[in-house]
């Protein structure tokens, strides 16, 4: 008898602070319009840097270069029967195409103040939006060379 084997599945968040305020999106989901930040499924043949980097650029339009790792966020789902594993960069915006089109379901990009997003939690996709949010505002960076991806 084969056995069911549990996988998370994996994904990749954005963290970008720019004059005290943090590049989320807003999009369509199955609960309704949401906010989080550029984020999304890491895809075969990628690292996690180019996933991120492309994620961010997909849903945003902004050009996203990671600095380093926020952290690391499991958050199983139960009404989905499944664990997202989230790896939270933070990094800077190194260009903007306002004419690119965004991933289907993005509404737009948008810059939010810490106290919007805190006193906006209904709207989050999850609590992953915070809790990196309060993450990188305390500080946590640990850097890129903690990453080993081969091919």
């Amino acid at each position: 008898m084969a056995q069911d084997v549990w996988k998370p599945n994996v994904v990749v968040a954005a963290l970008v602070e720019r004059d005290g305020r943090f590049l989320l999106i807003e999009e369509h989901t199955s609960t309704g319009l949401r906010l989080n930040q550029p984020a999304g499924h890491w895809e075969p043949g990628e690292t996690l840097l180019d996933a991120v980097v492309r994620e961010t650029l997909e849903e945003s339009g902004y050009h996203f270069r990671p600095t380093s790792l926020v952290g690391v966020y499991s958050l199983p789902v139960a009404e989905l029967g499944l664990t997202y594993l989230r790896f939270a960069f933070a990094g800077e915006v190194v260009g903007h195409d306002p004419a690119r089109r965004l991933d289907d379901g993005i509404v737009r990009a948008l810059w939010q103040t810490p106290d919007e997003i805190r006193s906006g939690r209904d709207r989050h996709r999850s609590p992953l939006l915070l809790q990196c949010v309060e993450d990188h505002l305390a500080g946590h960076r640990y850097p890129l060379e903690l990453l080993h991806h081969y091919r």
